[in-house]
């Protein structure tokens, strides 16, 4: 495939640029931005998960605003597959700049999706490839090479640029036994390797794991044994939405056993529906059922597959586990499968849900007890056969955390790859690669972007120093009507508790607040105040003090003055 959108460049632009939006000292919301001159190519547009300090936040994607910037020098948004982490920001990015978006047809047709229900202010430009395909975009020349990973139709990119080869891996394993028979593409690698490649930028998630990555078909003869050892029972198996091979092999198994199959969560659902309608699931007649029909069957003739296997509070799966799902509700004889691990900052998610499902006599079969879960990145050994088939100039580790990434500055090392050429960078961090060679120079803006509800970017770190703040402490409301004029108070001050103190056992803690906070309202007033913050701010400071003096507690005070 070839978009021929040429830029001539200047013979004084010789340095490349390499950023990383999101990605890096973080699981999640993975951004490269790669520019020469007046070009700039986008590889994968992720979001992440909120930390435990993000109160009431749905989701993160990268700070975008360098490339909203640049808007008229990016050529396209490559996407190396269709995980979250790394198409789950194109809608955002999209509702502000418009430029095309080139992927594989599951990762486009999981993009579709999500422009339905979040569609951009124009006619988005999207553009599908398979490996193999090279597509021309300024003085870029990308290619899409076929790798191994807990999804289909996954890919790596090289990137031919003026100063050398780029090789991006996005994530990747080598499964000699891969369900769809489509084994990594070694040998265009290796040949990429021989004809030169300037950097390698590498993931890392499982950079500290000595060995292979074990092959995604271990977990379809685990769970052959899980259907035969529990067939009397139902059966629930939590999975990631995107992972079609291992749904695939789930609902396998449900027709060999004589199993219907209902599907929850909307993301589930959605990427079923689109994996079913191209041509990367195969769905036996009669085997899947409505959620609603599920009455019709006994128990032991159903399997339910859900999405949850992460904690999130709004799945399908916590919503069972807390009896909170209007369709299926669990008793002792279910079997929960999390067919998973914990992305790292979701164990205690995760553990809720397991004891949730323990105290009410659920079995739960995890990655702990049976080989449900095999990983789809790559570990050490995966890695260095891909230095060692890149042969790599330079090198920089991505996705990861920041132990990840020195893991695999580590394995560079072990492979042969000096020191000064291996770029551990940061968020922003913009390393320059010339005929002189590679350094790291300057920054652009990068960081997290929260998303809560309809609102993107508009909750900051003053938000949520307010939420953390009433999680902790509660609110107290002091509400008094004056007369400003006259200098008097008119009505009140009345005092609400809010997450602070039960307000019937502390009837006498009530009564002195507000006998505080007429006295200092009065002060106010007697001292010709008539500045309404000057007015609030004098009636806050005295009840904070007087509260911490009671308490030790630092409650969050808001002041309601009304002038009549």
């Amino acid at each position: 495939m070839n978009n021929t959108r040429i830029n001539k460049q200047s013979a004084k632009d010789t340095k490349l640029r390499i950023m990383s939006l999101g990605g890096l000292q973080e699981i999640g919301k993975n951004m490269t931005v790669i520019e020469y001159g007046d070009d700039i190519v986008v590889i994968d547009a992720g979001m992440g998960f909120p930390d435990d300090e993000m109160l009431g936040v749905d989701l993160v994607i990268p700070d975008i605003s360098y490339l909203i910037k640049n808007a008229h020098k990016i050529r396209g948004i490559l996407i190396t597959h269709g995980h979250e982490d790394h198409i789950g920001g194109v809608p955002y990015v999209l509702s502000q700049i418009n430029v095309p978006i080139y992927g594989t047809r599951l990762a486009l047709g999981i993009i579709e999706g999500k422009l339905d229900e979040n569609p951009p202010p124009h006619d988005p430009e999207l553009y599908t490839v398979e490996a193999g395909d090279f597509v021309n975009l300024g003085v870029f020349r990308a290619e899409f090479i076929h790798v191994n990973h807990s999804i289909a139709d996954a890919c790596a990119i090289a990137l031919k640029t003026p100063v050398g080869t780029v090789f991006h891996t996005g994530d990747f394993k080598l499964d000699v036994s891969p369900i769809d028979g489509k084994m990594m593409d070694i040998t265009r690698i290796g040949e990429i390797g021989r004809g030169g490649v300037e950097i390698l930028l590498c993931e890392s998630t499982n950079a500290e794991r000595a060995g292979f990555t074990p092959s995604e078909r271990t977990v379809g003869s685990s769970l052959e044994r899980i259907f035969a050892q529990y067939e009397s029972r139902r059966l629930i198996i939590a999975t990631f939405s995107s992972n079609v091979h291992r749904v695939q092999q789930i609902i396998n198994a449900s027709a060999n056993h004589g199993r219907k199959v209902a599907v929850l969560g909307r993301s589930m659902i959605n990427i079923i529906g689109a994996a079913a309608e191209l041509g990367y699931m195969d769905l036996p007649d009669g085997v899947l059922i409505d959620i609603s029909d599920i009455k019709r069957y006994r128990p032991e003739e159903i399997t339910l597959i859900t999405t949850g296997s992460q904690g999130e509070p709004m799945s399908a799966l916590y919503r069972i586990a807390f009896d909170g799902h209007d369709k299926v509700k669990i008793n002792s004889n279910d079997v929960v499968v999390l067919s998973s691990s914990a992305i790292p900052g979701n164990e205690k998610l995760v553990g809720k849900i397991i004891n949730a499902l323990v105290k009410n006599g659920v079995k739960v079969v995890n990655d702990s007890t049976e080989d449900v879960h095999v990983s789809g990145h790559a570990c050490r050994d995966e890695i260095k056969l891909m230095m060692a088939l890149t042969k790599p100039k330079y090198f920089m580790p991505i996705h990861g955390e920041y132990r990840h990434l020195y893991a695999n500055k580590e394995i560079a090392e072990f492979m042969g790859i000096p020191s000064e050429n291996i770029f551990v960078s940061e968020l922003g961090k913009v390393l320059e690669i010339d005929r002189k060679g590679a350094r790291f120079n300057g920054t652009v803006p990068a960081g997290a972007v929260l998303v809560d509800g309809a609102g993107v970017g508009d909750i900051g770190s003053v938000v949520l120093r307010d939420r953390k703040h009433l999680s902790e402490d509660g609110l107290v409301v002091v509400v008094a009507t004056i007369d400003a004029v006259g200098g008097m108070i008119v009505s009140g001050p009345d005092i609400v508790s809010r997450g602070f103190v039960y307000v019937k056992e502390s009837e006498d803690l009530m009564r002195d607040a507000k006998r505080v906070a007429e006295a200092a309202l009065e002060r106010a007033l007697r001292g010709g105040r008539r500045d309404y913050a000057n007015i609030k701010g004098a009636v806050r400071d005295e009840l904070a003090k007087f509260i911490f003096k009671e308490t030790k507690r630092k409650p969050m005070i808001l002041s309601v003055i009304m002038d009549v």
